[in-house]
């Protein structure tokens, strides 16, 4: 049992026992619960520490856990208005309703048993967590760890995102232009808001990833699609795209693009760039998939930024997608005035990143494990997306994707005309396989219904085999 759901499920057996036990009674012991129950300690202590977060026990250091006492019920208010306070449009018109939908699909941990399929990191038998520890306990005990850092981010951690970003491409901004940001979630959100005012519109990928669109349309931007094709975004379509909007500002994933792999093909690349600077616009470069290339890809294209001397292309990379969700370690980088403006957005919105946090990447990143775990997740997302690729060819053809990427860990799967994917998706969740249906991650109307799969969530390619067979018996159920 993973110890995620073995925690859960010992805490439901505990609450469901507190009856037993009166108010100010003590628990079991820890010793007792582990023989009891057929789970580890950590388990055991994990359980007591989140009953004792809800309030329903106390522990006593050297003496055990006890029921907490009853607390008076809370008084019942009257909420009601806040929805006519919460219903005020802002001072420019805008509505300031935020959509978080489409990114908590991709943060919620699933129930016990069901085969995670729209998850958005790293099974954790694919994450360094040995690594992670070993660099936390050695970031710990450095001198001045627990200070407070540059609000740009450690002098060393931003010279080593410009090398590795250097090292991609031959080209970038170097240190000076590097600022550390906690996660590309975070230097998504302030970097879009310190390129584009509210109200203003912007250029994204359609379909895209639902996190960029859930950040515009809280900061009251317009985003206005651009198709994707099996080459990648549709560059021809740009200037014209950039005339009738009058955008400044384009938001693209050329590397493994989410949610579709594709990679934007290198005929497309000049004419990207040179229809931004035509359009005086600034590219915001998502790149976040840089290493998550499978095996047998070959050398990935460099970044726009490489390319790009002039100061138009913002990039982000993180080290989360290939680490785990807690590193939360990201960078920001660019060239000219813009670099001030998105340092002030950050200092106003976090003030720095964790100094323990940005120590602790850099001891992992330095560390020998570090290129050996980058080539442990390229052989394995390569070996799980061959094998889904062959189940879904075996077992639902109807959805098999016509090109399969070589980086990342998602499959975009067309359905046929007709398929309430909103439907196979609930199905598929009752018959225990949770996948993402393909409509959040369009910003206009969709060309034709998809479900998004994530083979990186999943325990091992047995259960990536099960999670298919289940995802074709709902598809069966719902087609009839």
């Amino acid at each position: 049992m993973q110890e995620r759901s073995s925690v859960g499920e010992l805490a439901d057996l505990l609450r469901a026992e507190f009856d037993r036990y009166p108010p100010g009674g003590k628990l079991p012991s820890s010793r007792e619960l582990v023989a009891r129950h057929r789970v580890g300690p950590v388990t055991v202590s994990r359980a007591l520490a989140r009953l004792a977060a809800e309030g329903l026990l106390v522990t006593r250091p050297g003496a055990g856990a006890y029921r907490a006492g009853r607390a008076a019920p809370a008084a019942e208010g009257d909420t009601s208005w806040q929805h006519l306070a919460l219903s005020a449009e802002s001072a420019e018109g805008l509505p300031r309703a935020v959509d978080a939908s489409g990114v908590l699909a991709t943060l919620a941990e699933p129930p016990a048993g069901v085969v995670e399929f729209n998850g958005g990191y790293l099974h954790p038998d694919l994450r360094p967590e040995r690594a992670l520890a070993a660099a936390l306990a050695r970031a710990g005990r450095r001198p001045g760890a627990w200070g407070r850092p540059p609000a740009e981010g450690l002098p060393e951690l931003r010279a080593w995102f410009a090398r590795d970003l250097a090292a991609d491409g031959g080209g970038g901004p170097g240190p000076g232009g590097a600022l550390v940001s906690p996660g590309g979630q975070s230097a998504l959100s302030g970097v879009l808001r310190a390129l584009a005012p509210p109200g203003a519109p912007v250029l994204v990928e359609s379909p895209t990833y639902p996190g960029l669109l859930a950040v515009l349309r809280a900061a009251g931007q317009r985003p206005v699609p651009v198709p994707v094709d099996a080459d990648g975004l549709r560059t021809d379509l740009l200037p014209e795209a950039f005339r009738a909007s009058g955008a400044r500002v384009l938001v693209c994933q050329p590397l493994h693009q989410n949610p579709t792999g594709t990679v934007l093909a290198p005929a497309r690349r000049p004419g990207l760039l040179a229809a931004a600077r035509a359009a005086g616009a600034f590219v915001v470069e998502d790149d976040f998939a840089r290493r998550l290339g499978h095996a047998d890809a070959g050398p990935p294209p460099p970044p726009l930024a490489a390319e790009d001397p002039d100061g138009i292309v913002v990039h982000i990379r993180s080290l989360t997608k290939v680490t785990a969700p807690s590193l939360r370690v990201a960078a920001v980088l660019a060239r000219g005035p813009v670099l001030e403006r998105l340092r002030a957005v950050q200092v106003v919105d976090h003030f720095f990143v964790p100094r323990p946090l940005q120590e602790a990447a850099l001891e992992l990143v330095g560390s020998p494990s570090w290129p050996r775990h980058l080539r442990a997740v390229a052989g394995e997302l390569g070996a799980r997306r061959a094998a889904l690729a062959a189940a879904l060819a075996r077992r639902l053809p109807e959805a098999a994707p016509a090109r399969v990427p070589t980086g990342g860990y998602h499959l975009w799967l067309p359905l046929p005309e007709g398929t309430d994917e909103s439907a196979l998706a609930a199905e598929a969740l009752r018959r225990g396989v949770a996948v993402a249906p393909g409509r959040p991650y369009h910003p206009a109307e969709p060309d034709r219904p998809h479900l998004r799969i994530s083979y990186g969530g999943v325990a091992d390619r047995d259960e990536l085999q099960e999670g298919v067979r289940r995802l074709a018996e709902a598809f069966a159920a719902v087609r009839g």
